[in-house]
């Protein structure tokens, strides 16, 4: 099987039905940490994000004593006392609960060389005249710091933590500053290792803060954030968020605040992308299936594992990191991540004085505003990706979601060793995504969600065996070589979409 047919059948996920209507009986959905909590006795008093509009928050506000910490665009942050928790699941108003559960960076703090920054230069240097010019990028992470890569980039700064008027979107940790520079840093010096360069310098970026120094942060305040990219999308053309963080999954895609984030912004028109999670192999080198983290088990996020280049700047030797989680996603058994990209050993922009520049110091040179880091991740493969995005939008403005998500997928090079569930598509390929980037014809705002969205693992996943599973997309099974979707017959390399050809003759 080809890895365009390959990149199709991680494409699209089934799109989410409407909600339950509420009614008396019907106890909310919880994420099972909150189940857990009322299963242990709920001694402690808990965060929550409750679903809903503002009325339906005000009438659940008045039947509970409860304490409101935050309205978010669709929902609340409630304190619920000790106790309380089982009758607020039983209120008729509330169909869904999650914890305002911790996220943090994805990063590996491994020791192994790869030459992955000679493999990006290589990458970068085919590229010609696109550079991502005029395409803004919100980094949602530990904020971004005074660099030189990065001068006059961040046009805008928005602290959401709740040190937000000591932070003001500085970096403390170290992290967003590096996931910046991988995007759209500037040359600085002579050699890539020495100058912190990145993928798109032409791009603009959108700082965005939720992780505070220690590399934590709340699930609210990264909801807050993607809603207000959302809101100022056309101000600063926000086209991408990367998002290279992440907490464990708890419930349904379809449940999650998060994931219903994430699936506004990309119906809004703007790429999402974000790590895969570092969860892919145990302390003693064994392999961790089903180890995707949120948001990236949702089917609208486009999803990145990392990939280590071996010490040269070949593709052919290029391996999945063994830490780089893999899929299929906990609870909708979604077949992630969607792609994967460079992310171990990656130098990029550094901060003298930052939580990580203390912990490794071995990790940073360079002086002042001109420091330069080395990390590993999947954090650092998102960043790279994002950066392929805006380059792409950059080539060919008109793309939509789906189509930035068919380009990446149908050009990257299938990787057999790491399957489907640990690089997806395959290994992205800079060079060749321009080209069927371009090739996409635009779609219209109703083509972005066909109705069936995605490759599910069906039936009971057998992990001993979940990467020969039979994968059910939508009503149609995909078979061999032959992929049915709907009316339409993919066969080999020609793929046609309605009356179109978008690939072969």
């Amino acid at each position: 099987m080809t890895s365009r047919i390959l990149a199709l059948i991680v494409a699209f996920v089934v799109a989410a039905p409407g909600a339950a209507s509420a009614g008396q009986g019907r106890r909310a959905r919880l994420s099972t940490d909150l189940n857990d909590e009322i299963r242990n006795g709920n001694r402690s008093t808990v965060e929550v994000i409750v679903d809903g509009d503002d009325a339906t928050i005000s009438r659940v506000l008045t039947r509970h004593p409860l304490t409101l910490k935050k309205r978010l665009r669709r929902g609340a942050v409630l304190e619920v006392p000790a106790g309380q928790l089982n009758s607020l699941a039983g209120d008729p108003d509330v169909r869904a609960m999650a914890a305002n559960a911790v996220v943090t960076s994805h990063m590996a703090l491994t020791t192994a060389t790869t030459g992955a920054d000679a493999a990006l230069a290589g990458l970068v240097s085919t590229l010609g005249s696109v550079s991502g010019a005029g395409v803004g990028v919100a980094i949602i992470d530990s904020g971004i710091a005074a660099h030189r890569s990065l001068n006059g980039k961040v046009v805008a700064s928005v602290d959401f933590t709740r040190d937000r008027n000591r932070g003001r979107g500085r970096d403390g940790y170290g992290h967003g500053t590096h996931i910046a520079g991988i995007v759209a840093g500037t040359e600085i010096g002579r050699r890539r290792v020495n100058a912190a360069g990145g993928m798109a310098p032409g791009a603009h970026l959108i700082n965005l803060r939720v992780l505070g120094d220690d590399g934590s942060g709340q699930v609210a305040d990264v909801i807050e954030a993607v809603d207000w990219a959302i809101e100022h999308r056309a101000e600063h053309n926000i086209r991408v968020i990367n998002m290279s963080l992440g907490t464990q999954v708890t419930q349904s895609y379809r449940d999650d605040p998060l994931g219903q984030a994430v699936e506004r912004a990309v119906r809004a028109g703007i790429v999402v992308v974000a790590s895969a999670g570092n969860r892919g192999e145990t302390a003693d080198g064994k392999t961790v299936l089903g180890s995707v983290t949120s948001p990236g088990n949702s089917p609208y996020v486009i999803t990145v594992g990392a990939v280590r280049a071996n010490g040269s700047a070949a593709r052919g030797d290029d391996t999945l990191a063994p830490w780089s989680s893999r899929g299929p996603t906990p609870i909708d058994y979604i077949v992630k991540p969607d792609l994967a990209a460079p992310g171990s050993q990656i130098t990029s922009a550094g901060v003298r004085g930052s939580t990580l520049a203390t912990i490794r110091p071995d990790r940073l040179a360079g002086d002042g505003r001109a420091a330069y880091m080395t990390l590993s991740g999947t954090s650092q493969a998102a960043a790279v990706v994002s950066g392929a995005v805006a380059l792409l939008i950059d080539a060919n403005p008109r793309l939509t979601p789906l189509g930035v998500r068919l380009a990446l997928q149908a050009s990257a090079d299938f990787m057999p060793e790491a399957g489907l569930l640990g690089a997806g598509a395959g290994n992205l390929n800079l060079t060749t995504v321009l080209q069927e980037g371009q090739a996409l014809p635009a779609r219209t705002a109703g083509d972005l969600f066909p109705a069936s969205w995605g490759a599910h693992i069906s039936g009971e996943v057998n992990w001993s065996r979940a990467r020969s599973e039979t994968l059910v997309w939508g009503d149609s099974i995909i078979w061999g070589d032959t992929i049915i979707w709907g009316d339409t017959i993919i066969w080999g390399d020609t793929i046609i979409w309605g009356d179109t050809i978008i690939w072969g003759d």
